[in-house]
């Protein structure tokens, strides 16, 4: 069996938001990424592989030749298999442990970094402001590299939700209290910016208290640290006091 002009026209669509919200669906390539959402049990639309080896227990399979999946794929070296998933439906929001919140991040390579970083520090509950980059962009669930499974996320008006929560709320801003000697609650929520222009104002307002992670160069002219880098340093700093 080959690829449609139907199938073509869906996988292309499925780069764009507006149709992944459309059709409910996502793009997910290569081995190691479309196995981690089988494993997890995401509904799977189909699969297109070059052996469908693999994959002779799964239902929904396309063998597909080495050209046709150079055309469906977005990689500049595709690997073996693609996959159309539906995208799960969103899960309650849990008050419990320590929770991460995006504040427009809007870097799909950050995006995905973060909801890896989230996984690797047991963070399970990630929120994102509505105009955070989606998390089922193609780029951000390759950068993801099967995390986007383990990782709950919620897309929220982060004012609101903000507002609404009890818990101790912590803005990662360039002026604040040093992370390494402030008093981190551990159930709490972090709240990360945007990649050139931080936390906004409003949600700023919200948030009740701020650190900072020193700058230890002898110079001090380092304007600031990439958002997923200073994630990870701010995740180790409140699970080392776990």
């Amino acid at each position: 069996m080959s690829l449609s002009k139907n199938q073509l026209k869906l996988i292309t669509s499925l780069r764009q938001k507006k149709y992944r919200i459309k059709h409910n669906f996502f793009i997910a390539e290569g081995t190691k990424v479309v196995n981690e959402f089988l494993t997890a049990k995401l509904k799977l639309k189909v699969l297109f592989c070059v052996d469908d080896a693999e994959y002779k227990f799964v239902e929904n399979v396309v063998q597909i030749s080495d050209l046709e999946l150079k055309k469906i794929s977005s990689l500049k070296s595709p690997n073996n298999v693609l996959a159309i998933f539906e995208i799960p439906l969103n899960t309650s929001i849990s008050n419990e442990g320590l929770i991460l919140a995006l504040d427009e991040v809007n870097d799909p390579g950050n995006m995905g970094t973060i909801i890896r970083l989230c996984d690797w520090f047991g963070i399970e509950q990630l929120i994102c402001s509505e105009s955070t980059v989606d998390c089922f962009n193609p780029k951000v669930v390759q950068a993801t590299m099967g995390s986007l499974s383990r990782v709950k996320i919620n897309y929220v008006n982060l004012v609101d939700y903000l507002s609404n929560s009890k818990l101790p709320k912590y803005a990662a801003v360039m002026k604040g209290d040093n992370v390494y000697k402030a008093n981190l609650a551990q159930n709490a929520i972090l709240v990360v910016g945007n990649e050139a222009n931080g936390i906004s104002d409003e949600v700023l307002g919200e948030l009740t208290h701020f650190v900072t992670i020193p700058r230890f160069g002898k110079l001090q002219q380092t304007e600031s640290l990439n958002v997923a880098t200073a994630t990870a340093i701010l995740l180790s700093e409140f699970k080392r006091l776990n």
